[in-house]
């Protein structure tokens, strides 16, 4: 997944409107405005690469990462700024691991220049020359200090690691071992003479002096000449593998970068630790300076058109389909094996991860996640043990979900769809029918994610006549608002999208539709009622016929859930959710109204026809109980709860 870049802007802005309002290379045509061109310069661009060192081996694929990021940049060159290898060793450690990194480095298609670290310089173990490995890094790697120049600009590199002039110690954490030599500083003073007229001059190190880590106090007559110089732009350093920007000093700009594969103190990306690189861009009038994350540059010949069009269908078809609910005991308890077939809609392999998850932690699964290949076109089948011992179902009671995530596997090429969640199908015990009065409750929906679900066997509604009914108090009627429906090119249901209600039924291949013309108001109860009676589709909205439509036929089938607050995708997962109050939800089997008005029940009953009855009044850990004889207790998705009627709707 791509991670938004972040970027520090310096000085000049990149693009300069040109002065020239009739700049003469402006042509069209047709009349308007000239438009103001950019400048014409020398502007080119340029990469700086962090420290590689101190993370796991596998930081040498991160590398390898922002060199093929670097090559689609395409900048004229690519800077470090040391710590290039692990280093820390003897001669038969330290010439394997150079040789990995200049390999890494030499598929750049771009000139790419070296800083020396401690990790590159220090030697540790037996047989230590009093240079370290000064000999090999100049030998494979280049000069410690050195300069050249560019489209009229001068880069530096500089040498942070000398050691103690008169101990020959090397020790980055004591300011006498890290202080300039007076041979760099006399060629130092040399090169920025010979830069005099340079448009800028960049400066490389490894460690960022300037800040006051154990550094001391060398860096004053440093920075001294780099002032005095006057066209001393930047200076880049490394070492703490954390991004940060200090500012501008008399003129001189101080960046550090993070790492390209090394060590991260810590996991805050925003805050400048993360793996890396900085891409400058260099005009006459300064420097714009972004960071991007190793792995976000896109090569966008690699999105073809099947491409695209096979992730898309990997987006919109990726779910896990259960084969069969799971079903409490009597006391709450389960032990059962649940099964999942996730399909690969698409040509290329799936790299797949089911995770389930659970607020209520006393279900176990075995084993707590798989990681399956799911081959072209194929599915694959994975079990899951789902166990939860004897205990109440309270209001600490959470059904499981399965977190499914897939990576498309492209050549060479990965790309990962948003993970989403499948709410794993458990029957409720077979709750007894309520003996005791309730407290009057409603339905409490945020618009969100909230809903009530009954699977497609529980309801069963039989074809021929029919009744769908309820209350509902809106707090937004905008956009698309299912209120009770089972559609997806098939089925039924009662709809409110913009205030405006309609009961479908989809009969013989089409949906005849009967819809209001009046508005609902929000924040204020309504009664809806649709009634199919084998000759038409009608709609009652607060007791007064609102609007009929002939039709005739067999109903449609689905084998997808019925839902309160939302409507069934083609997956069967919840959509267009409904926001406000639902409350004496009813499905018959039978036509309750007839004639122009009627008049519906304040408390509706169950009879023989009544397949669904919810008065929202009882509940039972996340489901909330069916008064019918079906007892399809449907089951609280999202946020959805029960609440006090009397004070859930001011002013109902």
């Amino acid at each position: 997944m791509l991670r938004l870049a972040l970027a520090v802007l310096a000085a000049a802005p990149l693009l300069a409107p040109s002065a020239e309002a009739d700049d003469e290379r402006f042509d069209s045509d047709r009349p308007g405005r000239t438009l103001a061109l950019p400048d014409e310069d020398d502007a080119f661009s340029f990469v700086v690469f962090g420290d590689r060192t101190g993370g796991p081996a596998e930081g040498i694929e991160v590398l390898r990462q922002a060199v093929h990021d670097a090559n689609l940049l395409d900048p004229d060159l690519v800077m470090t700024v040391g710590d290039l290898i692990e280093g820390y060793n003897t001669t038969a450690r330290w010439m394997p691991q150079m040789e990995e990194f200049r390999a890494a480095m030499d598929a750049l298609s771009m000139p790419w220049f070296p800083v020396a670290g401690n990790h590159d310089i220090y030697w540790r173990g037996e047989g230590r020359p009093p240079e370290e490995h000064e000999a090999h890094y100049e030998m494979h790697f280049g000069p410690p200090w050195d300069a050249f120049d560019h489209k009229g600009c001068t880069f530096v590199v500089l040498y942070t690691d000398e050691g103690n002039p008169e101990t020959g110690e090397r020790n980055f954490r004591d300011p006498e071992c890290q202080r300039m030599s007076d041979a760099q500083l006399e060629w130092l003073d040399a090169t920025l003479e010979r830069a005099r007229d340079s448009r800028h001059v960049f400066v490389f190190m490894h460690h960022p002096r300037w800040l006051d880590w154990k550094y001391g106090d060398d860096w004053g007559r440093v920075h001294e000449r780099l002032a005095r110089a006057g066209n001393v732009t930047a200076v880049f350093a490394g070492h703490i593998h954390r991004m940060r920007y200090d500012g501008r000093r008399d003129g001189v700009e101080y960046f550090t970068l993070a790492t390209v594969g090394g060590h991260l103190p810590s996991d805050l990306p925003r805050a400048g630790f993360l793996h890396q690189f900085h891409v400058v861009t260099v005009r006459d009038g300064g420097i714009a300076v972004a960071t991007l994350p190793v792995g976000t540059v896109v090569d966008p010949k690699t999105i073809t058109g099947d491409v695209s069009d096979q992730v898309a269908a990997l987006d919109r078809d990726l779910t896990a389909r259960q084969h069969e609910a799971a079903t409490l005991g009597t006391a709450g308890e389960i032990d059962a094996d649940v099964t999942f077939t996730v399909r690969n809609p698409t040509a290329r392999p799936l790299d797949v991860t089911l995770t389930p998850r659970t607020g209520d932690l006393r279900f176990a699964f075995s084993p707590d996640h798989v990681h399956p290949t799911v081959p072209p076109g194929e599915s694959v089948e994975q079990t899951f043990r789902l166990r939860r011992r004897a205990a109440p179902l309270d209001e600490n009671f959470q059904l499981p979900e399965l977190e499914v995530a897939a990576d498309w596997l492209g050549e060479g090429l990965r790309v990962g769809v948003p993970p989403r969640t499948v709410a794993l199908r458990v029957r409720s015990p077979a709750f007894p029918a309520p003996t005791s009065v309730a407290p009057d409750r409603v339905l409490a929906l945020d618009g969100q994610d909230d809903a009530l679900r009954v699977e497609p066997d529980d309801l069963a509604l039989p074809d021929g006549p029919m009744t769908l009914e309820g209350r509902l108090w809106a707090r937004d009627l905008r956009g698309r608002r299912p209120f009770l429906a089972q559609t997806e090119g098939s089925e039924f249901g009662l709809f409110v999208s913009d205030g405006r209600a309609s009961f479908s039924v989809h009969l013989d291949g089409a949906y005849v539709t009967a819809r209001a013309d009046r508005r609902l108001e929000t924040e204020r109860w309504h009664h809806l009622a649709g009634v199919f009676d084998g000759a038409e589709v009608r709609l009652y909205v607060d007791g007064v016929l609102a609007a009929r439509a002939e039709g005739s036929g067999r109903r449609t089938r689905n084998r997808l859930p019925f839902y309160v607050g939302a409507d069934p995708d083609r997956l069967g997962r919840p959509q267009s959710f409904f926001d406000g109050r639902i409350d004496d939800v009813r499905v018959s089997a039978a036509v309750r109204y007839v004639g122009e008005r009627i008049e519906p029940s304040a408390r509706p009953r169950p009879d023989e026809a009544t397949c669904l009855l919810l008065t929202m009044d009882h509940a039972r850990g996340a489901w909330v109980l069916d008064l019918s004889e079906r007892r399809a207790h449907p089951h609280r998705i999202g946020g959805a709860r029960l609440v006090d009627a009397a004070e859930s709707t001011p002013g109902g």
